[in-house]
């Protein structure tokens, strides 16, 4: 029967069918093992020869082949197993592989061809155990369940996957940049592509295996075969290019990959990481219990080929299959690489013969290593027939120096050194066809020279690019619970084994990350001891400290030690700002509050020493109704209120409730009610600060950038446009004018004018204030223009803004003489106005100032004595105002008629006077 004596083991991952079919070989006197992979390959035979010794072993490949005298097993790539050898045992691994559209052909003939003479083996996937059923009905079909359980575990990001996982991607270009992110934040990452050297995926995996490295970022290529001690396997992306199409995986190529996690009798765990949505109950339900669909139809490839000519090939390679099972392969690279070169005249001329017909179809089955393009590969397939073809019959020695040569350099970049690694596959391949060469055994070692050293720079530098040397040593030591050598300057500098990781600034560590410094998780984790020990003391000697080591910048940032460990947001209210502490997860739960309950028990501290009056008023019991409300307003503004913003509740207050405000240093103002004990620098800059946290947002001012305030001294300053006038109330100041003047001097300006205004001349009374001219206006004396600390038109900007008009005159020289200073200070100087000059010397300009109306409708009137405007001055306004009134037009009045009482008695009027005698 077809399949007598075969047997088939057949199962998912993890359930020990290659350790099986060791065992197997080595219980046979001759063997013969075909593997997927040259790294596989590479695998077991090491495993063989550690056992039985290199002499009794032979390892043959496409580009490699190890042949002692005499071996007696054969470990090979599954193209390159010698099947004219007679041998009692013969085992191939991953049968599925007969349905890969690139290379299936070949596993579907050694399912059919390749047999031992006592024992064959074919182990898989238990998706081929209807196909083997069908096509070798006579085979042993045994299953094997997996050792361990594969569970999912959801999706996690890169950064948050466990230990000892391997994160699969399908491009180098993500591959790449998904390890880079790895070092960044866990230390470093092994790298394994399917276009890597064998040897330098020996290398990489062994990084991962050695644990230099907790993780592992991959291409598909760890699906098949190789064995590593895997505990998480996450998918970064489920789309692949098979060659011809990008397309997603099927649930069988993900089960095979996927289970890689866990070996031996370890659970594994899979999920999904990056931008993959997380998998379906369905597909985690196949995933789990490895229910995949059995494999439908096996590549096939006649294998009895017709060599009479280049035509005669081409259509013994088109023959069809006789059984429903078997699909005849499509183009692959050799036929592919056939056609394109036999489209080549002088090719064609040379391939005349069997001989000539089977070496080009031999020359075309040198694996395309470089992938430019399959005309370039066909180009170099013609170029080595017509020199094996030619009378030399080899290929020179001179040229194949030249191609050797291209590659036998190692600098350059990760891709570069790719493309020189495959040129020098490509070579070492034609070195093992020694009848193309003339000294085939001296390239063979010249070639695989070259290749091991190119291997060994990518290596390096994928090793320099992707793993933190540092970092790794710091993860395998805290993995093995080594004691940690680690310490704090005083600059604050983390040293962990002798290797700089970070600094800590107040409760916040850094980690370093410089280009060669060690980043992310892992040094915290190594720095973790140390910078507990540490903020734990620091804890202590802030609750230790006195208030002032405590300091609060202008940005709001609370500072001990030159350190900032907290900063203040908006809070429930003006006087209740919140605390965020500036610290990192490094410091305990305890110590966290222990720090929060100084920093609150310090600010409340300077809360009632600078703002005393305004704690006071915001917690006095003893007010009520209108005094209470307006001790909210007052408080709610920060200690400024405008007056006439209340001038409603103002007026209702009666004596007692006005006494009960001033007893909290309340002051009512003609402008503003307000506190001057909060007027003092230290006060103002700290309710300018929480006026930015509370409202300063509103007005797109906060903390981090308030405006400076005024120096300390000036009694006004020019007013920014661009700021706000909350703000200037909040930092103890008034717009008036073009001007922002301090609140009290603003209040001591009102008092000094009213006075100057009120005074009247008597007869032996008091000498008239500065400025002064007794009929209800005065002068801009100087006294007046120093306690607003400017003069000229900055100080006419502010009366007008209070609601005062200017009146010019020009005045004799003996007036001038009149109004000069006297020797007791008294008088006034009278300075021509800036915008206009005297034509005569002895002339001046007399510049008086009379209440008048406002010309800023955002500032109150000037208020006299008792705080209402002159009676005169109310009466004067009255008649412009009622004529300024729109839309009231005055009516002509109608002439009386002749007859009527008024015209007699106007007539009686004219009469009279027409008699009286000239001179009464």
């Amino acid at each position: 029967m077809r399949g007598r004596g075969v047997t088939a083991v057949l199962g998912p991952t993890n359930t020990g069918k290659t350790h099986l079919a060791i065992e197997r070989l080595l219980a046979h006197d001759v063997g013969i093992i075909g593997l997927p992979l040259r790294l596989l390959a590479r695998e077991v035979y090491d495993k063989i020869v550690a056992r039985i010794g290199p002499a009794k072993v032979a390892l043959i490949t496409g580009e490699e082949k190890i042949k002692p005298p005499s071996p007696r097993h054969y470990v090979c790539t599954v193209e390159a197993m010698p099947l004219d050898l007679e041998a009692d045992f013969v085992a191939v691994d991953e049968i599925q592989l007969a349905a890969d559209g690139e290379r299936g052909h070949v596993f579907t003939d050694r399912l059919f061809h390749a047999r031992g003479f006592s024992e064959t083996l074919l182990l898989g996937a238990a998706t081929m155990r209807d196909a083997i059923r069908e096509l070798l009905p006579g085979a042993n079909i045994v299953s094997r369940p997996r050792l361990s359980t594969l569970t999912y575990a959801g999706d996690k990001k890169i950064t948050r996957l466990p230990r000892r996982a391997a994160i699969v991607a399908f491009s180098a270009q993500d591959v790449y940049a998904i390890a880079e992110l790895v070092r960044r934040q866990r230390g470093g990452a092994a790298v394994v592509l399917g276009a890597l050297s064998p040897r330098t995926r020996n290398s990489q995996v062994a990084l991962y295996q050695n644990g230099d490295v907790d993780f592992l970022v991959a291409t598909d290529a760890i699906g098949m075969g190789l064995n590593l001690d895997l505990d998480h396997v996450a998918f970064a992306s489920l789309r692949k290019f098979d060659g011809q199409a990008h397309r997603d995986l099927t649930p069988a190529e993900l089960g095979q990959i996927a289970g890689r996690a866990g070996r031996h009798m370890n659970d594994g765990t899979f999920g999904v990481t990056g931008q993959v949505q997380p998998f379906e109950s369905e597909l985690i339900d196949r995933l789990e219990n490895h229910a995949f669909d059995q494999v439908g139809m096996l590549q096939w490839r006649n294998r009895k080929l017709d060599f009479g000519s280049i035509e005669s090939l081409k259509e013994s390679l088109r023959e069809t299959p006789d059984h429903p099972r078997l699909i005849r392969s499509r183009m692959v690279d050799d036929v592919i690489a056939l056609e394109n070169v036999s489209h080549d005249a002088g090719v064609r001329e040379l391939a005349s013969g069997r001989a000539g017909v089977a070496l080009l179809w031999e020359m075309c089955q040198i694996p395309d290593y470089r992938k430019i393009s399959a005309a370039s590969h066909a180009e170099l397939v013609g170029t080595l027939y017509r020199f094996v073809m030619s009378d030399a019959g080899r290929i020179p020695a001179d040229w194949f120096a030249r191609q050797v040569a291209l590659a036998d350099r190692t600098d350059g970049d990760l891709d570069t050194l790719s493309n020189r690694l495959a040129q020098i596959r490509t070579w070492t391949f034609v070195s093992h066809r020694a009848p193309w060469l003339d000294d085939p055994e001296h390239w063979q070692g010249r070639t695989r020279a070259i290749e091991d050293m190119l291997s060994d720079a990518l290596h390096e530098r994928l090793t320099h690019r992707f793993v933190d040397k540092r970092t790794s040593v710091l993860m395998r030591r805290l993995r093995d619970k080594e004691e940690l050598v680690a310490e704090i300057g005083a600059d604050g500098r983390v040293i962990v084994e002798d290797h700089f990781v970070g600094s800590l600034d107040g409760f916040r560590f850094t980690p370093d990350t410089s280009s060669d410094g060690i980043h992310g998780r892992a040094a915290r984790h190594a720095a973790v001891k140390v910078l507990a020990h540490e903020l734990g003391a620091r804890a202590a000697a802030l609750s230790a400290a006195s208030d002032a080591d405590i300091v609060l910048k202008p940005n709001g940032r609370i500072a001990w030690r030159s350190s900032e460990i907290a900063r203040l947001e908006r809070g429930d209210g003006p006087l209740k700002p919140k605390i965020q502490l500036l610290t990192d997860e490094h410091l305990g739960a305890i110590e966290r509050e222990q720090v929060l309950r100084r920093i609150e028990a310090w600010l409340s501290a300077q809360l009632n020493a600078k703002l005393a009056p305004l704690v006071a008023l915001n917690e006095a019991s003893d007010l009520s109704g209108l005094a209470r409300g307006l001790a909210f307003r007052v408080v709610e503004t920060l200690g400024v209120l405008r007056r006439d913003a209340v001038a409603g509740e103002v007026k209702a207050l009666d004596q007692t409730a006005r006494a009960g405000l001033r007893k909290y240093g309340v002051r009512f103002g003609a402008f503003n009610i307000y506190i001057p004990a909060l007027l003092k620098p230290a006060a103002a800059d700290l309710l300018l600060l929480l006026w930015a946290l509370h409202a300063g947002r509103n007005y797109g001012i906060d903390a981090e950038a308030l405006p400076p305030r005024p120096q300390q001294g000036l009694t006004s300053v020019e007013a920014d446009p661009s700021v706000p006038e909350p703000y200037w109330h909040a930092a103890g100041f008034q717009i008036a004018g073009g001007r922002a003047i301090r609140i009290d001097m603003l209040e001591r300006l009102s008092d000094l004018i009213r006075a100057r205004v009120s005074w009247r001349p008597t007869e032996g009374g008091e000498p008239a204030p500065s400025g002064a001219i007794g009929d209800g206006g005065f002068r801009a004396a100087p006294e007046l223009m120093s306690v607003v600390g400017c003069s000229g038109e900055d100080f006419a900007s502010i009366l007008k803004a209070l609601g005062f008009r200017r009146e010019r005159r020009t005045l004799e020289p003996a007036e001038v003489r009149a109004i000069e200073p006297a020797p007791d200070g008294n008088g006034s100087e009278v300075p021509a106005p800036a915008n206009e000059t005297a034509t005569q010397p002895d002339l001046a300009f007399d510049e008086v100032w009379r209440p008048g109306k406002r010309n800023d409708a955002r500032k109150p009137e000037t208020h006299q004595a008792k705080g209402k405007p002159r009676r005169g001055a109310r009466q004067a306004q009255a008649p412009r105002q009622r004529e300024q009134r729109p839309g009231l037009e005055r009516k002509a009045r109608p002439r009386p008629s002749d007859s009527s009482p008024f015209a007699v008695l106007a007539e009686l009027r004219r009469n009279l006077a027409a008699r009286r005698p000239e001179g009464n």
